[in-house]
């Protein structure tokens, strides 16, 4: 079975609140017939629009091919938070990488949340970034390590964004009674990720992009020039960039070896009304530490986006009863408000939850596995993977240095020992551990 198609409707946007909420895009045509790029590009998520919008900026002939709609996946269902770093910290990044790179790593994290902003207000998207993500912890250790960490931060790095959070603060902040403490990332954000996604269409095409829609790949014939077919047509490239992300599928076995697919979940209740200031006292999104986030914010007509829960198989379970679960946790005073909107998507994550940057190929590149941090790193990726094709590869370089550990159990056994370790990390969640 295809993920592309488990849990989807052909063409179609999941029925989420973001799809109810979307900006005007007219469906782009199908790929008939021959065609000769200079780029191609495998997917329409961020990655694969922000190359083909920076890639088009820079005078190349680019096709991206997208199985279903631009944002279909990831990038249009996700909780929309632009966090601030790399999906590991820099403790981890120091130690793995040393303090040079790891300096590098911090610099290119502040420059995507910045070309995040950047792109939004030089191409007028119809998209509202709004400032902070607190983050609260569930004891008060976890407490101890992230007032520490913000303080690391703001001594090493120059970063003075993060404002500490006691008990009272958090309770006060986020309206729930189950958290230590935190604290909260004045630089960080959130924003409507499937209209962002459009944004970016838009902003590729009118670049001059040609972007296909419902123009599933099948087949991609590797060498000098590599050759990507379609049910209806095929494209000969000097260059080919994957950016399908969780929905790859068996397209490149190297890619697959590093980067796993799992599902995640998020909920919209009804418009809260005056009942709003009373779960989130400012317009901030919020992250836990759960090994299994749960994350939210709200909209901008009041209701909760609430995100949590996950699973490792095709099907996706039923989305409203696992991820009210851990929702009315945090805030049991909602037990009367209603779901009208419960949606699920695949996203992608590595063994070490770090980006997995390859070239698998030759003139090819790929850039996956952004393990729930990639609204403005996936952004950045398709920057990057334009300036490898236009001449300059040191970022790209960069992430691809990084330590990237096959999964264990090879393309058949990865997915049960993956569900394994994650039903033990779940478990540990439950108890408290």
């Amino acid at each position: 079975m295809n993920l592309l198609h488990a849990n989807d409707r052909p063409g179609s946007y999941p029925a989420s609140y973001y799809a109810a909420t979307a900006a005007p895009l007219a469906p782009y045509p199908i790929l008939m017939g021959e065609r000769r790029a200079d780029v191609c590009i495998i997917g329409g998520g961020y990655t694969g629009l922000s190359a083909a919008l920076h890639l088009a900026e820079r005078g190349f002939d680019v096709v991206l091919l997208e199985a279903h709609r631009v944002g279909f996946g990831a990038s249009g269902r996700n909780g929309g938070q632009v966090g601030s770093g790399q999906r590991q910290d820099q403790d981890w990044l120091e130690k793995t990488v040393g303090q040079d790179k790891a300096h590098r790593l911090w610099e290119m994290s502040q420059d995507a949340k910045t070309l995040v902003r950047d792109l939004i207000d030089r191409h007028a998207m119809p998209v509202t970034f709004h400032s902070g993500i607190a983050h609260a912890c569930w004891s008060r250790s976890e407490v101890d390590h992230a007032h520490a960490y913000a303080e690391k931060l703001r001594r090493d790095y120059g970063y003075d964004q993060i404002e500490p959070l006691d008990r009272d603060s958090i309770r006060r902040l986020i309206g729930s009674e189950v958290y230590h403490g935190g604290d909260l990332d004045h630089g960080a954000g959130h924003l409507h990720p499937l209209n962002f996604a459009i944004g970016l269409a838009h902003a590729a095409t009118k670049a001059g992009a040609h972007i296909h829609e419902r123009s599933e790949v099948h087949t991609i014939r590797h060498g000098a020039k590599p050759v990507v077919s379609t049910a209806s047509g095929r494209v000969t490239c000097d260059h080919l960039i994957l950016a399908a992300n969780g929905y790859l599928g068996g397209l490149d076995r190297q890619v697959a070896s590093k980067v796993m697919p799992i599902n995640n979940f998020i909920v919209a209740t009804e418009p809260l009304g005056d009942r709003a200031a009373s779960v989130l006292a400012q317009p901030i999104a919020v992250a836990d530490t759960k090994f299994v986030v749960n994350y939210w914010r709200l909209s901008e007509d009041n209701r909760l986006l609430f995100g949590g829960a996950e699973s490792y198989g095709y099907r996706f379970p039923d989305i409203a009863k696992s991820v009210s679960k851990p929702m009315l946790q945090i805030y049991p005073q909602l037990r009367d408000i209603k779901i009208d909107y419960a949606w699920g998507g695949t996203l992608a994550i590595t063994v070490n939850r770090m980006p997995c940057f390859l070239r698998p190929h030759e003139n090819v590149l790929s850039a996956s596995g952004f393990s729930g941090h990639g609204v403005a790193i996936a952004t950045m990726a398709g920057k990057i993977m334009a300036e490898v094709i236009h001449g300059q590869a040191s970022q790209f370089d960069l992430m691809a240095e990084i330590p990237m550990a096959r999964f264990p159990g090879g393309s058949a056994l990865r997915w049960p020992l993956l569900v394994m370790a994650m039903t033990w990390f779940s478990l540990r969640d439950r108890l408290g551990i």
